[in-house]
């Protein structure tokens, strides 16, 4: 990057975060008192939240809030373009999907037979394919069976396949809106990696993109503009290619991102005890527009 490219996003980013300065978003909250918001998902026409420690998934739609899975210890959900769910559980150490009839079905649990070490994000692209992070976090780093953190693939037919062992933490996950590449978080050396995928899904050109500036990065969203929204201080707005761009200050952490609503104009956000819905003013997709 240039030092004039490098001025003009900083001197950006200080005038988005500067107190006096008018924002082009509005933030509300959408729920409160969770134990721990850890992941939200738009699924077609309603939201759901995943608060780990209570082991609940609510659904939100037109009709309010319902809880719709107890017992389920859930750190990532996706989607494909068939409408199929895909759950990361890091207490059962699975990921598993649910098919638009309700059926649930295993879809990954070991690797040479071990059991995964605490499965975290995962993302889906519209053809089915799915990929996920496995780390260990807290006390189950000291009793994981695997003795790496990963990155890994499932193909449409259920083929299992590492991607990448990880010197660090991978955590949030989020493909690319056009499917040709994905992006990881890593909490530990907090930077946040790109790969390109082909059709097969098979993933090449790994590439360090960009380090957040400030605090531990969790999740990540990829915008239908194409920009990388990640969660950590505070939510850091960069360019595809990694530059930064601007920051969405909130009253809690953030934790995960989603887009969602009808026009994908709004970003929702765990944060913490609460989940926040950040309305922007001009569309991430709309030519020429900001968002953020």
């Amino acid at each position: 990057m240039s030092w004039r490219l490098l001025l003009v996003s900083l001197l950006v980013t200080a005038v988005l975060c500067a107190e006096d300065s008018p924002r082009p978003y509005k933030v509300e909250k959408v729920m409160g008192n969770l134990q721990y918001a850890s992941t939200v998902a738009w699924i077609k026409d309603h939201l759901l939240i995943a608060d780990l420690p209570a082991g609940k998934v609510t659904k939100i739609d037109t009709e309010g809030p319902s809880v719709v899975r107890e017992d389920a210890h859930i750190s990532g959900i996706a989607t494909d373009g068939d409408g199929r769910l895909y759950w990361s559980d890091s207490h059962e150490h699975q990921i598993t999907r649910t098919d638009k009839k309700g059926k649930t079905e295993v879809l990954a649990e070991k690797w040479e037979g071990k059991p995964f070490n605490g499965p975290s994000g995962v993302a889906a692209s519209r053809n089915g394919h799915v990929w996920f992070t496995d780390s260990a976090w807290a006390t189950a780093d000291k009793n994981k069976a695997l003795p790496f953190s990963g990155i890994y693939h499932v193909s449409p037919k259920g083929e299992l396949g590492l991607v990448a062992k990880s010197p660090g933490r991978p955590n949030g996950i989020a493909v690319a809106p056009d499917s040709k590449s994905f992006y990881v978080v890593d909490s530990d050396s907090r930077t946040i990696t790109a790969w390109d995928i082909d059709r097969n899904g098979t993933a090449s050109n790994s590439r360090v993109l960009f380090r957040v500036r400030s605090g531990v990065p969790n999740g990540i969203a990829a915008g239908p503009d194409g920009k990388l929204y990640v969660a950590a201080k505070d939510i850091e707005v960069f360019s595809a290619s990694g530059e930064p761009i601007g920051v969405i200050e909130l009253s809690e952490r953030p934790d995960d991102v989603a887009f969602g609503d009808g026009d994908l104009n709004t970003l929702y956000v765990a944060a913490r005890t609460s989940v926040y819905r950040v309305r922007f003013e001009t569309p991430p997709n709309a030519k020429g527009g900001k968002s953020n």
